[in-house]
Formats: C-alpha cells, sequence, structure tokens
C-alpha cells in the first residue's frame, strides 16, 4: 500500500521554528521551489540523452527508457512534502530578517 498523497499536519510544529506560521510556511516553499529546480533540472538532463532527430528501430526502446525515467520521477515524492518533513526534522537552515537586524543593533 502507498502512502497517503494528504497528511495531516500540526500547524503549532510548523510554526514553533520560526514563530510564526507564514514564515514557516514561507521557509518551507522556498526550499520546495530549490527541490523542484533541482528535480527538474536532472530529468532534463536525463531526457535530453534521449534527443534524436533521426527515426529509426532503436527509438521504440528509447521511448520505453523515457517512459520508465519519468514514472521513476513521478513516484518521488512531491517536492513540498520533502521539504516540510526536512524542515520538521530541522534539515534546513535558515535566517529570519528579524534576527539579523536585532544582532546587527547590539
Amino acid at each position: 500500500m502507498s502512502k497517503a498523497s494528504i497528511i495531516t499536519r500540526d500547524i503549532d510544529k510548523i510554526a514553533e521554528p520560526t514563530g510564526n506560521i507564514y514564515q514557516s510556511v514561507s521557509v518551507v516553499s522556498k526550499r520546495a521551489r530549490q527541490l523542484s529546480t533541482r528535480i527538474r533540472e536532472e530529468l532534463s538532463s536525463k531526457l535530453a540523452e534521449f534527443a534524436s532527430t533521426v527515426d529509426n528501430l532503436e527509438e521504440i526502446f528509447e521511448n520505453r527508457e523515457q517512459i520508465e525515467i519519468s514514472k521513476f520521477y513521478e513516484r518521488m515524492p512531491k517536492p513540498t512534502t520533502v521539504a516540510t518533513e526536512e524542515f520538521l526534522e530541522k534539515e534546513i537552515r535558515f535566517r529570519l530578517p528579524e534576527q539579523e537586524q536585532e544582532e546587527t543593533i547590539d
């Protein structure tokens, strides 16, 4: 059985590291964008290997490989899920603007 695609999260646990749910969501969304960009670039580079202007019998085999690569990436957890898990497990380093200002005032 596969994991549920929708996970109920405790808002207080998400808000705890920053003290504000909106800042926490902002941190998670920025990390998700980073992950998404990396995955998209990785997938594009793998599929670029199959780019060909010549039609031949090997194309059928290459199409199967392309489909398998695409299916692998479709089965991967979504970037937002990965980013949220990283955030809750304190694997993401971030700086809050207020903290930077307080440090310079001292």
